[in-house]
């Protein structure tokens, strides 16, 4: 079964440490994750131009993951999603590129595209969270993160 294809697009070098991250949870599922990692003279034009060559066999949707939405790394992907729509290729940009995003993005690629894109955008949001010590219960926030984990109260440090 072929699944949908994902492209990370950052900053350098924030893909290849994404990639990197998901080959250490994934392994050679995440094997085929293309990456680019945009350098600080790069400009859109050059990289419009390597849509085709990385992208043109294909038929598979694609799903371009960026780091900071309005930056280069963004407004390249968003030339490729236009490259894309032109050659009937499905497509989305995601922009805000976190762990539990990609995560998401490969456990769930068999998914159809629309419900697939969906879940790897609230991964990517409810991979947020504020901790704060005020709110953690008596004991403080250590204590209840080592008893979560240590269901005899043992308290066996690690």
């Amino acid at each position: 079964m072929t699944h949908s294809r994902i492209v990370l697009i950052a900053h350098t070098p924030l893909a290849s440490a994404f990639k990197a991250c998901a080959l250490h949870v994934f392994g050679e599922q995440a094997a085929d994750v293309l990456v680019v990692d945009v350098q600080p003279d790069h400009d859109v034009a050059t990289w419009h131009a390597q849509a085709a060559e990385l992208l043109q066999a294909t038929a598979e949707p694609v799903l371009l993951l960026t780091d900071v939405f309005g930056a280069t790394p963004f407004n390249i992907a968003q030339n490729w999603c236009d490259w894309c729509a032109q050659n009937s290729i499905a497509t989305r940009v995601v922009s805000g590129l976190n762990v539990p995003m990609l995560l998401r993005a490969i456990t769930y690629r068999e998914e159809p595209f629309e419900s697939w894109v969906e879940r790897v955008q609230s991964g990517g949001a409810n991979g947020i969270m504020v901790v704060s010590p005020k709110a953690a219960p008596t004991g403080g926030w250590q204590q209840a993160v080592r008893n979560s984990y240590d269901p005899d109260h043992n308290n066996h440090h690690q």
